[in-house]
């Protein structure tokens, strides 16, 4: 029997466990934190709960096929409920609520627009058969070859990898507050609108057409139904087992090394960060050299706090997004001339609003985030700085007092992102989806200097997100089991 060794337990590195031990390969996964999940942990503290990471679940469908591939469906392992509203978006004057339905949504744009709401209907129209194209065809492609992006549904559309999501959005719609709506899902891709071509607006669709979800209990059910799924076929997870060399002999993979003793693989497969899994190589054997790291346009990092409020919140929903200050002006601050904002953007999630399971009872658990860019300074100060900004905007924009509600509050940044997931510069969602770093552009799936390592996750092909992860693996399986039939 075969055996593969697979060095992380996030989305992409449980997804490949899964599909390699259904192969039937022996697969054993190394986990470096005392829990599985890579990014996507969850912290439980007083009775509040909180996914740590990813916290939107978006694309239902991605996670309904991953587990039909093992004859499960998703209500094997949790219950799945359709968020109405699915979020609300916070301006200075003004909020949008978007809906569960396109009806609801269109009623809203046409109160903010009038006549909106019909190009509304023809945006999401053309983004549906993107998103059709893309994770029907495009996504499960491996990355290897730029003939894989050339369908003749793709040939069709080739202008619209050189024209903008931006460019499309304003075409169509001129308030500012639904152009910042349209572009924000987006921002889940990690670029500015203005770099991200408009083929990309699927996203669109998946957010208006296809609707937020929540996992009751939160996103961590999700990762727990994974290991309960990869358990079942076989898989070995060791947890506390950080790996600090990949091994090779003759320019061949032959395991890893976990606190000092040698693991022996005929595969191995990092879903842990990229840059970071050469650097268990020796240098001969890695592929791309800290130059090309450094010039490549990562996704954002993140400041994100966990607050504890001894209260129920008013005015808010599970998702908030707070764009009550200049969109284009943090864009820059991330990607042009990265710095800390002048004046940031930031989301707020409440899962408790609509999950009474995620806080005590006649309480709120709050997670907030702030887009940064990667690499920058990290210290006490500056995180209680942005809190400070953040409390004070959401008090005004809200018209609450919360400070005096928190019972307590825990922060995450830069320097935690490096700590404990080994992240290149601290970035919290990988390579940013521009047309440069789209699909054989990124970095490979299959390393060319050592035979039979793979790499899976966020900084390789198909890109940043929970979805995506899920697809990543499911490419990186599919190689290694074509291999095997060679």
């Amino acid at each position: 029997m075969k055996k593969a060794i697979v060095i992380g337990s996030g989305f992409s590195s449980l997804s490949a466990a899964c599909y390699l031990a259904k192969a039937g390969l022996d697969v054993e996964v190394f986990e470096k934190n005392d829990t599985v999940g890579g990014r996507a942990r969850q912290m439980v503290k007083e009775g509040f709960t909180f996914d740590i990471g990813p916290s939107w679940y978006w694309m239902p469908d991605i996670f309904e096929k991953f587990f039909a591939n093992f004859g499960k469906k998703t209500s094997d392992y949790y219950q799945l409920d359709r968020l109405d509203p699915a979020y609300k978006v916070f301006f200075e004057d003004d909020t949008i609520t978007i809906g569960d339905t396109m009806e609801k949504i269109c009623q809203e744009f046409e109160r903010i627009e009038q006549g909106s709401s019909e190009h509304l209907r023809n945006f999401i129209e053309q983004a549906q058969e993107n998103y059709n194209i893309a994770i029907n065809k495009v996504v499960l492609r491996p990355g290897i070859s730029p003939l894989e992006l050339v369908t003749k549904e793709t040939v069709l559309r080739v202008d619209q990898f050189f024209k903008s999501i931006s460019q499309e959005v304003r075409k169509r719609f001129k308030n500012p507050k639904l152009v910042s709506t349209l572009e924000f899902p987006v921002l889940f891709l990690g670029a500015k609108p203005s770099k991200t071509p408009s083929f990309y607006n699927f996203m669109n669709f998946a957010d208006f057409g296809l609707g937020t979800w929540h996992p009751k209990g939160g996103m961590y059910e999700i990762i727990k139904a994974m290991k309960s799924l990869a358990e079942e076929l076989g898989v070995t997870i060791h947890t506390d087992s950080p790996v600090s060399k990949i091994l090779v002999s003759d320019k061949e993979v032959i395991g890893i090394r976990c606190k000092g003793h040698n693991h022996l693989a005929d595969y191995v497969i990092s879903g842990a960060d990229y840059h970071h899994s050469e650097t268990l190589l020796d240098q001969k054997h890695r592929q791309y050299s800290e130059e090309y790291w450094e010039t490549k346009t990562y996704a954002p990092s993140s400041l994100l706090f966990y607050i504890g409020f001894r209260k129920k919140l008013e005015h808010v929903e599970h998702h908030n997004l707070f764009f009550d200050t200049d969109f284009e002006k943090h864009a820059q601050e991330i990607y042009d001339t990265p710095q800390w904002p002048s004046e940031p953007l930031f989301y707020a999630n409440f899962p408790s609003v609509t999950d009474a399971s995620m806080a005590p009872k006649g309480c709120e658990t709050g997670f907030f985030l702030v887009p940064i860019a990667p690499g920058l300074e990290d210290t006490p100060e500056l995180r209680e700085q942005y809190f400070d900004i953040v409390m004070d905007r959401f008090e005004k924009r809200t018209q609450q007092n919360v400070k005096n509600s928190i019972i307590f509050k825990e922060s995450f940044c830069v320097n935690d992102f490096v700590e404990q997931y080994n992240s290149y510069k601290g970035n919290a969602y990988g390579l940013a989806n521009t047309l440069r770093q789209t699909a054989f552009l990124r970095p490979n799936l299959k390393s060319s200097r050592v035979k039979n390592l793979f790499f899976t996750g966020q900084l390789t092909v198909p890109g940043p997100g929970v979805p995506p992860s899920l697809i990543s693996g499911k490419l990186v399986s599919d190689l290694i089991i074509k291999n095997l039939e060679k």
